[in-house]
């Protein structure tokens, strides 16, 4: 149930995050628009591991955020106490978003960029707000995009093993530590398997339902 939460936390914040990136990218000058989705994909580039280590050099207690803080406190003669950012839940989240936000960005751009225009153009000349020709007209048409990256986001975070392991450390195991342990540290093969199909499963009713709301979007569009 942890695992769950954390991977529909990192889920929502990658929405709520990538869903302006992709509108932003989307209504940009032709020319920026390669350049803007060359920096959506650069971090697929470097090394998973690589990142993460990266994300350590960041948040750790000597770590570049707490020397910036620090440097700037005191400046103003203040005393600072340097955070705790790693090894607990939250630095796990963060760690997830940074990896998985490209998988969101994605389809909703592409959904986005099919989009027509003159839809939300329609909305505004009736009479409709911002906010109202977003909620009832933009959002249900890139629905699809949506639904897409809720998907890529959700299933490999709730899979992930070495985020949460170095990120997280012994505070914030999810279940792809407690398997990988099951196969090496306990010795457990036929436990580590049933948690391992126990994913599987959750993995394709997530798979299962996308497929079903994708086929009654159909039906509507009908």
């Amino acid at each position: 149930m942890k695992s769950v939460w954390l991977s529909v936390l990192t889920t929502a914040l990658c929405l709520v995050t990538a869903y302006p990136i992709a509108f932003g990218i989307c209504f940009a000058p032709e020319r920026w628009k390669p350049l803007l989705l060359l920096l959506v994909i650069l971090p697929f580039w470097i090394n998973l591991l690589i990142r993460t280590y990266a994300l350590i050099a960041v948040f750790r207690t000597q770590g570049y955020i707490n020397l910036t803080v620090g440097w700037l406190l005191g400046l103003f003669g203040l005393p600072f106490t340097p955070w705790e950012m790693l090894y607990n839940n939250g630095a796990v989240v963060f760690g997830l978003v940074y990896v998985n936000m490209p998988f969101m960005v994605l389809p909703l751009y592409a959904t986005i960029e099919r989009l027509d225009k003159a839809y939300l153009e329609a909305s505004l000349d009736l009479g409709a707000s911002q906010l109202q020709t977003f909620l009832r007209v933009t959002v249900p048409l890139t629905m699809p995009g949506i639904i897409s990256g809720i998907i890529l986001v959700f299933i490999p975070s709730l899979g992930s093993f070495l985020t949460p392991d170095l990120l997280g450390g012994a505070n914030a195991i999810m279940i792809g530590n407690v398997i990988e342990r099951q196969f090496k540290a306990a010795n457990d093969w036929p436990f580590g398997s049933a948690i391992s199909f126990l994913l599987m499963y959750v993995t394709f009713g997530a798979l299962a339902l996308r497929a079903l709301i994708a086929g009654r979007s159909k039906g509507v569009d009908v």
